[in-house]
């Protein structure tokens, strides 16, 4: 049975690009939303070029209130009634009552060779500590930030000269590779960490 895939973003949305490309022919899943935390965000334009369903529910509404942010969010996702969830740049810390209901469900791209490296700045904090190579992690989310079950990492060397934006564009180019590989695996319920 083809599992139905809901992609959370908060930008240009080039990670769910990737994943909505991936999802053809044989592939065990279909996207059937992209949904955003920012009505202006990019990708939701780019979404809809790909025929794909759209949703924004703009954080900024709630004026902090984040439980009822996400029940608005979730509102949305409902309505879509996906087997799986990927957060794919989505900006936004999602509280343990929102994560809770999708544990072993949700999956998540990180800019770090976790558990390096939670948070933000991961590029910089990598250069920072002289660290001989960055990369990306996909993991399943639980409530602690960055930090569920890793299900495939990506290793990038860092090169000498190298800044945050040079390493973060070849970071994003594994991201690209790595986390439509572990999606395709995942939805064939095959959770075998992938190390590229």
């Amino acid at each position: 049975m083809t599992k139905r895939v809901a992609i959370l973003i908060s930008g240009g949305g080039s990670n769910m690009i990737r994943l909505v490309e991936s999802m053809t022919g044989d592939h065990p899943a279909r996207c059937v939303l992209v949904a955003s935390n920012d009505p202006a965000a990019a990708g939701l334009a780019r979404a809809a070029a790909m025929g794909i369903p759209t949703a924004a529910v703009d954080h900024r509404a709630y004026k902090g209130d984040r439980p009822a942010f996400e029940a608005a969010l979730q509102s949305e996702i409902d309505k879509a009634a996906p087997d799986i969830l990927c957060l794919a740049g989505f900006m936004r810390v999602l509280t343990a009552g929102f994560v809770q209901p999708w544990e072993g469900r949700m999956l998540n791209i990180h800019p770090s060779l976790l558990p390096k490296y939670k948070g933000l700045h991961t590029h910089a904090r990598a250069l920072e500590a002289g660290d001989p190579e960055a990369g990306c992690t996909v993991h399943l989310v639980t409530p602690a930030l960055d930090d569920g079950p890793i299900l495939g990492q990506a290793r990038v060397p860092v090169q000498p000269g190298d800044t945050e934006s040079s390493l973060a564009a070849r970071v994003l180019e594994q991201e690209h590779r790595l986390y439509p590989m572990v999606l395709e695996r995942f939805a064939r319920g095959d959770r075998e960490r992938i190390d590229l």
